[in-house]
């Protein structure tokens, strides 16, 4: 018990050194950095602070659990070590979040196993093994500009499993129900879990039950992805029957 005070501790006390190293002429990206080795996450936090990046180390922790109060406060990025057991697991729960972190998987390998499951587990950002903590800072500010940094052959990897499953996925967004397409909508418009329950006067864990149905329909792991399949399918058959309609007035000869 008093060594996991201690590390909670020395937790805290990495993160207010390293936000007193934080740019301050830059809105600041609140990074989390979560690994189970403690020399990893702080060695990681006074470099990210030391090279004057915006980044604001909001907190380091050694678990998901452990990181929880952190990301109550708001977190923009996590930095997730994948040497972790459960490093999977824990990005699939932080795209669960409202909102969700952006997550930067750090110690990536090059296998394409590997970087297929850290996509499907709803990983942002990729920094491989031999990453540098440049490639870090560049990979969060990536992640933040909604952009993918990451090796050539990892987006050669990701490219294949993208065609693989891209049919797949086609018409996926016809097997949600009404209401399921009522959330989406509402996620759409930026709305957050609670403020749907009070749209549609449910319950907030409905509305999670809803989200979690969604996401494994849609095969996507993010709220906004499944968003933004919803309304690409719909501009889409939008689209048809807008064509459908001009070709058939254009045969009528009585038009």
């Amino acid at each position: 018990m008093e060594h996991t005070r201690d590390t909670a501790r020395d937790d805290a006390s990495i993160a207010s050194a390293a936000r007193r190293g934080s740019s301050a002429r830059f809105p600041a990206t609140r990074t989390l950095v979560l690994s189970d080795v403690r020399l990893y996450r702080e060695g990681l936090a006074f470099a990210l602070s030391a090279r004057g990046e915006a980044v604001e180390i909001a907190g380091t922790a050694d678990s998901l659990r452990r990181a929880e109060d952190v990301l109550a406060t708001g977190c923009d990025v996590v930095l997730l070590d994948v040497g972790m057991p459960d490093a999977l697991d824990i990005a699939r729960a932080l795209s669960l979040h409202d909102p969700p972190p952006k997550v930067v998987a750090v110690a990536v390998s090059d296998e394409a196993a590997d970087v297929v499951a850290c996509a499907q587990a709803g990983v942002d950002g990729y920094v491989p093994r031999d990453g540098s903590v440049q490639d870090v800072a560049a990979a969060i500010d990536g992640v933040m500009r909604g952009e993918l940094l990451c090796s050539p052959r990892m987006a050669a990897t990701l490219f294949k499993r993208l065609a693989t499953v891209g049919s797949a996925v086609a018409d996926t967004a016809s097997a949600l129900t009404a209401r399921e397409r009522e959330v989406v909508a509402l996620i759409d418009r930026g709305l957050s879990n609670k403020q749907i329950a009070h749209r549609l006067r449910i319950g907030t864990a409905t509305v999670k039950n809803h989200v979690h149905n969604i996401l494994e329909k849609l095969q996507v792991t993010r709220r906004a992805q499944a968003a933004a399949q919803v309304r690409a399918q719909t501009a889409a058959f939008a689209g048809s029957i807008r064509r459908r309609g001009a070709e058939e007035t254009t045969l009528d000869p009585t038009a």
